[in-house]
């Protein structure tokens, strides 16, 4: 099965040699006072209520906040339970921060007087909690029958697992997707949550919302968007499905093409302990790859899968023979389709991410510039993260809540209860 894609690589992958530089325009990171006040972006004037929690619930609100909506995040009193520091979490940025009891008497009408003035809204609580908290679809729709209604979770508003907790590790392992990291001869490797969590939950539950969006104006009709990461991640894997059932694809780690199973497509360690990554797949780049990295005698070797071992073996003893950044020197300015494996300090130096503007320095914090890119509503970082409740009396004006101010507790920065750093988002309030 090697062998028929070896075959088809160049169908599989496109490389963009000799591309031009895509437009840079949108990254700026200019401080402006109110965060979420409309102005910027695609989403300039379209509001959204995020109930708060932890994980892909939050980053899909930074990116509708990105993007220009006016993000009010609605905080309990004494804030979550994510150990950082609420200053530094920057999925909390372009937003603005109101607390609210949800358990309160009149914790839920707060609520739904800023849904009466909202497009969308986003929670992440396990499947009932928030009906049985006075907010859910039914009573937010009865007050806004226009409003998207986002769901974020785990497993899904039904089926066996709805009600159970859950984490990253567990959705991906559920999909087939963990089953398709790391080497054959170990465990699967554990990736940082950002396949399950923000792949296949965040990202899918801002094309849901913004999907169901265009059709609320377009109908004036409102509905719920079911995004659980099961889900996602099992449709981020949709072309390699296909490969399996014509037979293009093994359904087991490391005897692929795209998995590491390529000699060609995988990592090496440097004479530092650093590593390389290397992808040249089609014909030419691994041409130009054997030849700078002086094993031109072994391009032959590119489709004779019984000379895959020895390929590697040879490739893996060249890379020991200097360090990473010497290697880099070699490949850069080729397209030999060969990457140095930066550390999340050493990418936003990159100069090619430097002169993209990839990174952007904001508050004192070097974070990722908001993607993707537009040429006529360009889009920054406006806002240092929202501080629970800093945002009351702005959002009680600008929203027309006056409600919001009444019995307010002092905003705090909460303290936090230690968690795994980027866990996923609660699956349920406790009653």
């Amino acid at each position: 099965m090697l062998h028929q894609l070896c075959h088809s690589a160049g169908g599989l992958m496109t490389a963009a040699a000799g591309a031009e530089s895509a437009d840079t325009t949108g990254a700026e990171s200019g401080t402006e006072t109110g965060a979420g006040a409309a102005g910027h972006g695609p989403l300039s004037g379209v509001r959204v209520v995020e109930l708060a929690g932890i994980g892909p619930g939050p980053f899909a609100a930074m990116l509708l906040a990105d993007l220009g909506a006016d993000v009010v995040r609605v905080d309990r009193p004494g804030g979550g339970s994510l150990a950082i520091d609420p200053a530094h979490d920057v999925t909390n940025r372009n937003k603005r921060s109101v607390i609210v009891d949800l358990k309160a008497a009149d914790g839920a009408e707060r609520v739904l007087a800023l849904v009466e003035r909202a497009d969308i809204l986003v929670e992440g609580f396990r499947p009932g909690v928030a009906e049985r908290l006075g907010i859910g679809p039914e009573a937010c729709h009865a007050r806004n029958p226009g409003l998207v209604y986002g769901r974020m979770t785990g497993w899904g508003q039904d089926g066996p697992l709805a009600p159970r907790a859950g984490h990253d590790i567990a959705y991906i392992a559920l999909t087939g997707t963990l089953g398709m990291i790391g080497a054959p001869d170990e465990p699967p490797a554990v990736p940082a949550n950002l396949l399950g969590d923000y792949a296949g939950g965040s990202l899918y539950l801002v094309v849901g919302v913004l999907a169901a969006l265009h059709h609320a104006r377009a109908t004036g009709s409102g509905q719920v968007v079911d995004a659980a990461i099961v889900d996602g991640t099992a449709h981020l894997s949709s072309m390699i499905h296909g490969m399996l059932a014509a037979g293009g694809w093994q359904d087991r780690r490391g005897a692929n093409l795209l998995d590491g199973g390529c000699p060609y497509y995988g990592t090496y360690e440097t004479a530092d302990g650093r590593y390389m990554a290397v992808g040249a797949l089609e014909r030419q780049f691994y041409e130009e790859f054997t030849d700078l990295l002086g094993l031109g005698d072994h391009a032959s070797a590119r489709k004779d899968l019984a000379r895959w071992g020895e390929l590697r073996e040879a490739v893996a003893a060249r890379f020991r023979t200097r360090t990473r950044d010497e290697w880099a020197a070699v490949f850069e300015g080729s397209d030999a389709c060969v990457a140095p494996v930066l550390s999340l300090r050493e990418a936003p130096h990159h100069p090619h991410l430097a002169a993209r503007g990839t990174f952007t320095d904001h508050g004192g914090i070097t974070q990722p510039a908001p993607a993707p890119r537009f040429s006529a509503t360009p889009t920054a970082v406006r806002g240092e993260p929202a501080l629970p409740g800093t945002g009351t009396a702005e959002v009680a004006r600008d929203w027309d809540v006056p409600g919001l101010l009444e019995g307010i507790p002092e905003p705090t920065a909460p303290k936090g209860t230690p968690q795994p750093t980027g866990a996923p988002e609660p699956k349920g309030t406790p009653e």
